[in-house]
């Protein structure tokens, strides 16, 4: 299973990038990208933690009513 990466390379590479398994997350042929889409980049991942930061508060919340 991939390992997910730290913020600065997230940025720079898509995805996971961790060459562990046969999931295509393979060394990118990339090494330079633009700032607007680096500014992309970024905000893809906010979104994706404003959308996992939402899926941890439900779970938090229906553990307490329980």
């Amino acid at each position: 299973m991939c390992q997910q990466r730290e913020i600065p390379r997230y940025t720079e590479m898509g995805g996971c990038n961790c060459g562990c398994c046969e999931c295509g997350c393979g060394p990118s042929f990339r090494i330079f990208f633009s700032a607007k889409e680096k500014l992309e980049r970024l905000e893809t991942y906010g979104d994706q933690l404003k959308k996992e930061l939402a899926g941890v508060e439900e779970c938090i919340k229906e553990l307490k009513n329980k």
